[in-house]
């Protein structure tokens, strides 16, 4: 059922179904991608031999995120319909990640950035090598954080720790990550990521399935909630940021390797 996407790889481990996003080395978004990722978890919901999903990137990175060239093209262009597309993307992304029923292992084996922070720290259990980077970095593309970022961080790590980083666009480490909570475990080695999420993935892959499924609904609820409350309003901020001078000046500064000069219009 998974043979039409292109930018999503999938491998069967028994019961345990991994997804990797491809599009190496950094497995960054293109409008394919962020499309199939807005279909993948309401495709698996339907998946009766899947019972744990295993989300990772290929080869050293787990996803960096927007692609700045085609944010350039797109002010070039003034392709607005391609960015009211993704918003409406973005939506379907973040509630069906939360509604998906099995449990979802982030395996974050590199640099987790903008929408790869979001997919990394939506996970219900996230393991991430210790010397890779996250940061959700919309602020520096002069955007808003709104597609997950800005209710997920400082649920899971604090409002005032996840302001400091969602107000300048920070990396931590996945060392600081873990001891921050951001992420649920960090690992010194790939070996050691590898034994991590697969003995747990295996774990409750053989367990009592419909409990654990049904417990991480429950324990989804309030979560469920605050996002459709809050989804709407976050992408419209975004949106509105999209418009900036300062969201075109931070990328084309961006692709010509200079330093942004912002002027807050």
């Amino acid at each position: 059922m998974y043979e039409e996407y292109e930018f999503l790889k999938f491998e069967r481990r028994g019961r345990i179904l991994v997804v990797t996003m491809t599009n190496p080395p950094l497995n960054p978004m293109t409008p394919k991608m962020h499309n199939e990722l807005s279909r993948i978890f309401t495709d698996i919901n339907r998946d009766d031999e899947t019972a744990v999903v295993v989300l990772t990137g290929a080869e050293k990175g787990f996803s960096a995120g927007g692609n700045i060239k085609n944010m350039q093209k797109r002010i070039e262009t003034q392709n607005w319909a391609n960015w009211f597309e993704g918003v409406n993307e973005a939506k379907n992304i973040l509630r069906s990640l939360l509604r998906l029923e099995k449990p979802l292992i982030g395996r974050v084996n590199g640099h987790a950035m903008g929408l790869g922070a979001s997919l990394a720290v939506f996970c219900d259990i996230s393991f991430m090598l210790e010397t890779a980077k996250i940061a959700d970095t919309h602020v520096k593309v002069g955007l808003v954080a709104g597609d997950g970022g800005s209710l997920m961080w400082p649920l899971l790590m604090g409002h005032s720790k996840a302001k400091q980083y969602l107000f300048t666009g920070d990396v931590m480490t996945g060392k600081e990550a873990a001891e921050l909570g951001l992420i649920t475990h960090s690992c010194a080695t790939e070996a050691e990521l590898d034994e991590k999420v697969y003995s747990l993935a295996e774990r409750l892959a053989t367990g009592a399935t419909k409990a654990i499924a049904w417990t991480k609904m429950a324990t989804n609820m309030l979560l469920i909630r605050q996002l459709d409350e809050l989804i709407e309003k976050h992408l419209e901020m975004e949106t509105q940021s999209f418009f900036t001078a300062d969201h075109k000046e931070a990328v084309f500064a961006m692709n010509e390797k200079r330093e942004p000069k912002f002027i807050g219009k």
